[in-house]
This record gives C-alpha cells, structure tokens and sequence, in this order.
C-alpha cells in the first residue's frame, strides 16, 4: 500500500479510535448504572427497615404493658377476695396472717403499676421516634426518587449517544481497509478498547514505554503498520 494511502488509513484509525473510545466509556458507564440503583435502593430500604424496627419496639412495648396490665388486674382481684375473707377469720393469728398476704400483694401491685408506668413513658417516647422517623423517610423517599430519576435519564442519554456514536462508526468502517480493520478491532477488542495510540516524547501513550528512535522513523515512513513490541498497539505520530 503507499505511504500517502497508509497514511489517510491511520488517520481515518484515529478518528475511529475517539469514537469507539467514547462508545466504551459510555458502554462501561452504562454497566455501573444497574449497581448504583441498587445501592441507592438497598439504602433506602435499610431506612425504611430501621422504621420498622422502632415500630415493631412500639407494638412489644404495648403488649408488655397490656401483659402487666392483666398481672396487675388479678393482683387486685387477688387483693379483694383476701379482704372479703378477712372478716371471716375467727383468730387474731389468722387476721394478722391475711393482713400481711394482702400488704404483699399491694405492695406486688405497687410494682407491677410502677412497670406501667415506665412502659406507657417509653411507648410516648418510640411514638415521638416513629413520627420524627416517618418524616425523615419522606425526605429520603423524596431524594431516593430524584437520585434514581437522575440515573435513570443519564442511562437514556447514554443509549441516544450511542445510537449516535454507532451511526457515525458505521460511516468511518466502509473506508478503512478489511485487513487494517480487523487487525484494529482484534487489537480493540483485547486491549480495553484502545488500538491506536500516538507516540509522544518517545513514548507509547498506551502503556508509556519507550519507543526507540528506529521504531519512530518507521512509523514515519507509512510503509506498512507498526506496533509497539510491548503493548501491541498500532502506533501513529501526532501532526505537530
């Protein structure tokens, strides 16, 4: 092939390389996408499990308290029946006896209201919690769906890019040769989608080794493609 016909190849090549470039980034992009709904989602959702969680503490204090209010009940049932049967007792032994069951069971009662109490102030106490939690999930749903509608239209403008992107890649491929092709897109397709690089201060820019000064004259040269013996990759010069 002559040098002025290899020449406008590598060229058309570099034009083909910044838009497969731009169809791999968007590509890899596009493939993160589904990650990071889901990362949003499964934070969402252990907000959402955090409210439940002080909801359920609301509903097993409630029936703690239901649980002490039925104990507390048969205390003073208990309470009753021994001053009913009070009077009916015919020494001072036994009244003294029945005067100290029904002081323990007061005094049973007593703690048994005490607990009550303690968990009718805790059940106030998770309610302000689970009103103040409601609202903050309202926020976080309110963001939640603003940060997926964010990734969910930037997943649309990638694939509008893309239809793009492929349509002008479809206009370049006719022009370049089928051998220079597809040693291009065997290179592209093993090499993170980047097949033609420059040379720069005597450098590779793909994997930034040196590329000595015999190497560079035959690039200069555009007899045939030249690559670079550690990465593979087709090298071309920069127009200055």
């Amino acid at each position: 092939m002559p040098a002025t016909d290899l020449k406008s190849q590598i060229n058309i090549l570099v034009k083909l390389q910044t838009i497969d470039s731009e169809i791999y980034g968007l590509r890899s992009e596009k493939e993160a996408k589904p990650q990071e709904i889901m990362a949003i989602e499964t934070s969402f959702e252990e907000k959402k499990q955090h409210l439940a969680d002080i909801e359920k503490k609301s509903l097993d204090l409630q029936r703690q308290r239901k649980d002490e209010e039925l104990e507390l009940g048969t205390k003073e049932e208990g309470v009753k029946k021994l001053q009913t049967q009070l009077y009916s007792l015919k020494t001072n032994k036994e009244y003294q006896a029945m005067l100290q069951q029904i002081q323990d069971a007061k005094a049973d009662a007593s703690v048994i209201e005490d607990k009550i109490l303690e968990f009718l102030d805790q059940i106030d106490k998770v309610k302000v919690e689970i009103e103040n939690e409601k609202t903050r999930i309202k926020e976080e749903e309110k963001v939640f769906t603003e940060e997926k509608k964010k990734i969910e239209d930037r997943i649309r403008q990638i694939d509008d890019r893309l239809v793009q992107l492929e349509a002008g890649r479809q206009q370049i491929v006719p022009e370049i040769e089928p051998k220079i092709l597809g040693q291009y897109e065997r290179i592209l397709l093993n090499r993170d989608s980047l097949a033609i690089v420059g040379v720069k201060d005597n450098s590779c820019q793909g994997c930034n080794m040196f590329v000595p000064p015999q190497v560079i004259n035959l690039i200069k040269m555009y007899e045939r493609i030249i690559t670079c013996e550690i990465c593979n990759r087709i090298l071309f010069i920069p127009d200055e």
